[in-house]
């Protein structure tokens, strides 16, 4: 989990230098996960995958890493010889999104991780370092799931992120461990008041926010359904 953790801090220092560098205009259309470029960055990976027998052009990954971002795509053996350049809303080029696959055993999918989420969860993770690697807990729930006392953390306010699904201020979490996670609970629940698929208690539901949304939800624990089909942390 440190190298989770050194990686999101990466990401998130590089990420912020990079955006310092644009113009608002330009800020702009980095911040929207346009269709048109993951269909671009799809057919380059498809096109790679078939002239390399099967192989997938992405960096290499820790296996304990978070599942969402485990396959991120390495544009530099796609660009330039089956794409013309990275998409502008890409991480490397100043955007908000880490392009990665998902599926890669089954059906290799290009999806985005909003890195935003990864900046707040940084902002945690220094003061919970601040105060000697623990977050001060304020409410179990659910087994070796708190919600952590902001206020003894130094906060105004209680951290949180913008839902990419829902547009909704989702709160943070921390396990057992000291790991910060999203809290999708919001979002799950209004996904399943929508789908009419069938569902097991034990299975893990993630997919109902991303199936046909372009953003994974990183940084999340997974959640079941409990007997009432609301959305519940799964123990693993």
């Amino acid at each position: 989990m440190k190298k989770t953790f050194l990686f999101t801090l990466l990401l998130s220092v590089a990420f912020l230098l990079s955006a310092c560098m644009f113009p608002e205009s330009e800020l702009a259309e980095n911040q929207i996960p346009y269709e048109d470029q993951l269909i671009s960055v799809q057919n380059a990976v498809n096109q790679y995958r078939d002239a390399s027998g099967g192989l997938l052009p992405i960096k290499t990954r820790d296996m304990d890493v978070d599942q969402f971002i485990k396959y991120p795509i390495d544009f530099s053996k796609i660009v330039p010889d089956y794409m013309a350049e990275v998409p502008t809303n890409a991480f490397e080029t100043g955007g908000i999104f880490q392009y990665v696959l998902t599926d890669v055993e089954e059906n290799p999918t290009v999806k985005l991780v909003d890195l935003r989420i990864a900046e707040a969860i940084r902002s945690v993770n220094i003061r919970k370092s601040a105060n000697g690697g623990q977050a001060p807990i304020s409410e179990t729930i659910a087994d070796n799931v708190y919600k952590f006392n902001y206020e003894a953390m130094g906060f105004d306010e209680e951290p949180t992120v913008t839902s990419p699904y829902s547009g909704r201020n989702l709160p943070l979490v921390v396990t057992g461990r000291g790991e910060v996670y999203v809290d999708y609970s919001m979002d799950l629940y209004s996904a399943l008041q929508e789908y009419d698929g069938e569902l097991e208690e034990g299975q893990d539901i993630r997919f109902l926010l991303y199936e046909d949304n372009p953003v994974v939800p990183a940084y999340s624990l997974p959640y079941t359904i409990d007997e009432n089909r609301e959305p519940i942390f799964l123990n693993e």
